[in-house]
């Protein structure tokens, strides 16, 4: 039934993709995605250390309700970046630490809440990563209804069951497994220009953007 229904998971993205993911950063992908596609107005609310990518396990549920996560944790892969459609509402929280906890034993690589979480001082030690629009203490209701596996709509941006999801101190981009690699080689040439750009800034040898003088 539409509205309350747990489809199949879909397929994982490839491990060697993800890892390569996992050492690049949100807004040189953005930049390759026509700066585009992403998630506006989740934050991280844990230790950031390096840059959290996997594959989108989604849930979608009722504003306030967190039945369905608890379902979907269920069904966390190691990998899986559990992505949760709550409709935006931070009056309650729909996960905190336990609920954190439990996924990241599990093996998820972390967690992407449109909605508000609660234990954030805990979750800010951890270094497991939880991304989240606010912070708040109310707790959730667990009544229902909800879906797990279907497109979810996250700070406005949609992202699919099995897409690729990198998130990092910047925020949340997530695209398909179908333009994954391709991505990844445009990623790595940005990547090499920056760095070059960087050197030649270093070296006192830049000469701007579009070829002009640097100031001084």
């Amino acid at each position: 039934m539409i509205g309350n229904r747990i489809l199949p998971s879909a397929p994982q993205a490839d491990a060697e993709l993800i890892s390569a993911y996992a050492k690049s950063s949100t807004a040189i992908i953005s930049d390759n995605l026509a700066r585009l596609p992403g998630v506006i107005g989740v934050r991280p609310f844990h230790k950031v250390n390096g840059t959290m990518a996997g594959t989108a396990l989604t849930v979608r549920v009722a504003a306030g309700d967190n039945l369905l996560i608890h379902k979907a944790l269920d069904l966390v892969r190691p990998g899986d970046v559990v992505v949760v459609d709550g409709d935006g509402e931070t009056n309650r929280a729909l996960i905190g630490e336990i609920m954190a906890t439990i996924a990241q034993t599990r093996g998820a690589a972390g967690m992407v809440i449109d909605g508000a979480i609660r234990d954030a001082g805990a979750l800010a030690k951890s270094e497991f990563p939880v991304f989240a629009r606010a912070a708040i203490h109310r707790g959730p209701y667990k009544n229902g209804p909800g879906e797990i596996n279907v497109p979810v709509a996250i700070g406005g941006f949609v992202i699919e069951p099995g897409d690729i999801v990198v998130g990092d101190e910047d925020g949340i981009v997530a695209f398909p497994q179908a333009v994954a690699v391709e991505l990844l080689k445009a990623v790595h040439a940005q990547e090499q220009k920056e760095e070059d750009i960087l050197r030649s800034i270093r070296q006192g040898t830049y000469t701007g953007a579009y070829g002009t003088p640097a100031s001084p």
